[in-house]
């Protein structure tokens, strides 16, 4: 799962990373608001954590244009423990939830448990459903029609991130930034290779869903007419 964390106090992210990626997250961290939108308007990410009081620009600005773009990542904000104003106007402008400052890493990974519990159509907790298809976020196993096949962590990031956006179209672009990172120098090809493995692996198991190729355009998840 990715997370982008927006905090400026640079002692206080990295030690949120470090405990963020021992819990399998991957993280980005940025330390101002403007490369908070910045980043943010990739819509790569699972859940946003996004501290108010920012350089450049407020977090609760960011919020703002963020949701005015359209993009609906959770996001949950870091507020000082007596702004209840900036949380009622956070909530307000779309956020999903706030943890006020001092909080335990604990609370954060609960936050984090609850709120991606929400996203998504899950059938349980640890469970993603597309067509025929069942992903368990848990085992990276994929299941179809009772066959369970595993996959590799990449195969398993880029099909956990079709199953999210279920027939939207998605380009290479979007799968490079989410896999290897905004910076990234990985090539179309690297993409293309994953994407015969897991179409290998869907004709394997016999499911209806198909990746289908958007010339010039990207790719879609679709479930062939049975």
């Amino acid at each position: 799962m990715k997370l982008l964390l927006v905090e400026d106090e640079k002692q206080l992210s990295e030690a949120l990373t470090q405990i963020l990626m021992k819990n399998n997250y991957s993280v980005d961290a940025v330390f101002d608001g403007e490369d908070g939108l910045d980043y943010g308007l990739t819509d790569v990410y699972d859940v946003i954590i996004l501290d108010i009081m920012l350089p450049k620009m407020n977090g609760l600005d960011v919020l703002k244009d963020l949701r005015k773009e359209g993009i609906s990542t959770p996001i949950i904000l870091l507020t000082a423990k007596g702004s209840v104003e900036d949380r009622i106007l956070g909530l307000d402008y779309g956020a999903d939830d706030y943890l006020p400052k001092p909080f335990s890493p604990e609370e954060l990974l609960a936050r984090l448990r609850a709120i991606t519990r929400r996203k998504g159509p899950m059938v349980n907790n640890n469970i993603l459903e597309f067509g025929d298809i069942k992903l368990n976020i848990s085992t990276y196993n994929m299941e179809v029609n009772g066959t369970s096949l595993a996959l590799t962590s990449k195969e398993f990031d880029i099909l956990k991130y079709f199953m999210e956006r279920p027939k939207s179209i998605v380009t290479k672009d979007d799968l490079i930034t989410k896999l290897w990172g905004f910076d990234s120098d990985v090539e179309h090809n690297n993409i293309e290779v994953y994407i015969s493995f897991l179409r290998k692996k869907l004709a394997y198991v016999q499911s209806n869903v198909q990746i289908t190729t958007l010339r010039r355009v990207g790719y879609k998840l679709e479930e062939q007419n049975v």
